[in-house]
């Protein structure tokens, strides 16, 4: 089971007005089993020390007894020691990790040719000693280094990144506070030590894989609903904080967040990849409900980007520059979110669709409409027929081509809303339009869109099959185009897929059994494509991916319209923004973090890749 959330002195998420402790959870294997370290570290003083410490505070003393030495050679003494002085500290950089005064820049941008690879350093002694000050900082019950317990933060069963038998993290820590999260930041900056932030392990893209090894900063203990403004409509929340629960919490209020991504997702990876949902429609992204954030940087500085008030022209809005980051500029310890009002009544309504084209003309024609549905969901028919397979909904459906819509508002408004899109459904020449009439009638009806995922996950036919979920997006107007180009190129395949999406923001799934694709296109319309295969297929199935997002961006799309960058799409990005956005971008890590410790080698590439290692497009 997974580990405990709190440790002596701090309390769990609570319920803000009952106390009730929360208990975390996520869609993490049962399997995985996190195993604190049971070795005793001795004192950090005690251990090894960079080279070039020491020797700066000794050498700077001599300076001054020379300096001192009478005043017939004070002048003598005081250019000797100005000269010992430059000499250590020159030692020191060298000693610490051979860092040397950076050159002035003088343009805007950092092309790939012109930057130097990292220089970290993770030998074992440099590890031990910096294990040794974390243990000072959060206590031996929040510090791990065991193999089978450091692997667990390396991947997940749906990550579409397989990371090498090297990119795993040598020490897991769990601070609890921000003041925890700077201390150890100012230890891996003195170290020079990579790091990667871990919350809920739900991202797809490779966001979390330690590619440079090093620390793990696993933000489990961080899950606080800190504090609850009722009358402002916003709420302050450590970033282990699941999405579910707080929409929990929030709705005994009637108020909620409106951001719902997949199960497990927590409100630090959310903010990192700048997530959306089924919600998106009709109340925008996870850029449209963050307030403010409180930020560590990567030499351990810590940083507030506003104040609580929901506009502000002060300055640069840093807030948005560091949601979609995926923690590669700055790892976020709290976050002030807005908040809705909870729909006092809700409905939904299903309609089956003879084509793709129909269904997609039926969303384009309520979009132009401007009616406010809360959402609408497409899966084609072979994703309704992998939901039939998988026998998990709560009745069986037409095989053809569906349209999910959620309504919410007023009885009067959602009634409207409803009468409106049936006659946007049958104009499309729809085969059926159903409507819920009660709660029992909603969860059967929506049933189909909850299980779809997990309906192709359990198809797997061997335990060893890969899980892939990406996503792309494209103007709403090319919806129909790319999900029809996508699936004829999973037939040609030979490959089995069925195709999901939150199409009122553009956004579709594909999936298979054997490949599963995930696109997303967002008014722009956000399809997304979830892949299941073997290592046999993996080729076949990194083509299907590689042709989707190049049709994506020839259709003026995006190649991700919510799972962010990760690994897979950081070679893509140049293709979509240009090279010069790409450097720009390439500028800003530098700027934030120019010893490049933070999540490395994720959203731009900071060397040169191998022969063969990006795709021709």
């Amino acid at each position: 089971m997974l580990k405990s959330a709190s440790r002596a002195g701090h309390r769990p998420l609570q319920a803000l007005s009952l106390g009730r402790p929360y208990t975390r959870h996520s869609p993490i294997p049962k399997e995985r089993v996190h195993i604190r370290h049971s070795r005793q570290f001795t004192s950090s003083s005690t251990l090894l020390r960079p080279d070039g410490e020491r020797p700066v505070q000794e050498t700077s003393n001599q300076g001054q007894k020379q300096q001192s030495a009478g005043s017939n050679y004070g002048l003598i003494a005081s250019a000797f020691g100005a000269a010992l002085a430059l000499a250590s500290l020159g030692g020191y950089y060298v000693g610490a990790g051979k860092q040397q005064q950076p050159a002035v820049l003088t343009t805007s941008t950092t092309p790939l040719k012109d930057m130097q690879p990292p220089q970290h350093d993770t030998s074992s002694e440099n590890i031990k000693a910096a294990t040794a000050e974390f243990v000072e900082i959060v206590g031996e019950d929040n510090v791990m280094s065991e193999k089978e317990a450091v692997e667990t933060y390396a991947t997940s069963d749906w990550s579409s990144y397989t990371p090498k038998k090297t990119e795993v993290a040598a020490v897991v820590v769990s601070p609890s506070t921000t003041e925890e999260v700077s201390r150890i930041m100012k230890v891996c900056h003195r170290r020079r030590l990579p790091v990667t932030a871990y919350a809920g392990g739900t991202s797809l893209e490779g966001h979390f894989a330690p590619t440079r090894g090093g620390v793990c900063i696993d933000f489990a203990n961080m899950n606080q609903i800190l504090k609850l403004h009722k009358d402002d409509l916003d709420v302050v929340v450590q970033p282990a904080v699941q999405w579910e629960l707080l929409n929990d919490e929030l709705s005994k209020d009637g108020l909620f967040f409106p951001p719902d991504p997949g199960p497990g997702a927590m409100i630090g990876g959310m903010v990192g990849t700048g997530c959306s949902g089924t919600n998106a429609y009709a109340h925008g992204t996870m850029r449209d409900w963050v307030v403010s954030l409180t930020i560590v940087l990567a030499d351990g500085t810590v940083i507030k980007t506003r104040q609580r008030p929901r506009k502000s022209s002060a300055g640069y809005d840093l807030t948005r520059a560091f949601i979609g980051n995926e923690g590669t500029l700055g790892l976020v310890t709290e976050a002030t979110l807005k908040l809705a009002i909870k729909p006092n009544n809700e409905s939904v309504a299903v309609a089956a669709f003879p084509t793709i084209h129909s269904a997609a003309a039926c969303v384009s024609d309520i979009v132009k409409e401007g009616v406010q549905v809360a959402a609408v969901e497409l899966m084609d028919d072979v994703q309704m027929k992998i939901v039939n397979m998988g026998g998990a909904s709560a009745r069986t459906w037409d095989e053809a081509p569906t349209l999910f819509f959620k309504f919410a508002g007023t009885p009067d408004a959602v009634k409207e809303q409803v009468k409106i899109v049936q006659k946007l459904v049958k104009k499309a020449n729809s085969k059926s339009f159903d409507f819920a009439r009660n709660a029992e009638e909603i969860n059967a009806l929506w049933s189909a869109r909850k299980v779809a995922l997990w309906s192709v996950f359990e198809m797997r036919q061997d335990p060893s099959d890969h899980f892939w979920t990406t996503d792309v997006a494209v103007p709403i107007s090319r919806l129909a185009d790319i999900i029809e180009e996508t699936k004829d190129d999973i037939r040609k395949s030979g490959l089995v897929g069925g195709i999901v999406g939150h199409v009122g923001d553009g956004n579709f799934h594909s999936k298979f059994p054997s490949v599963q694709e995930t696109f997303q296109v967002q008014a722009l319309t956000d399809l997304k494509a979830f892949l299941l295969f073997s290592e046999k297929e993996k080729r076949t199935a990194e083509g299907l991916v590689h042709r989707m997002v190049k049709r994506a961006v020839e259709m003026e799309g995006t190649v991700t319209g919510e799972h962010g960058v990760g690994m897979i799409k950081r070679d893509y990005l140049a293709h979509e923004l240009g090279e010069s956005t790409v450097d720009a971008m390439r500028r800003m890590k530098q700027a934030f973090d120019p010893l490049c410790l933070l999540n490395c080698d994720k959203v731009v590439r900071v060397q040169q890749p191998k022969p063969g290692e990006v795709s021709e497009w």
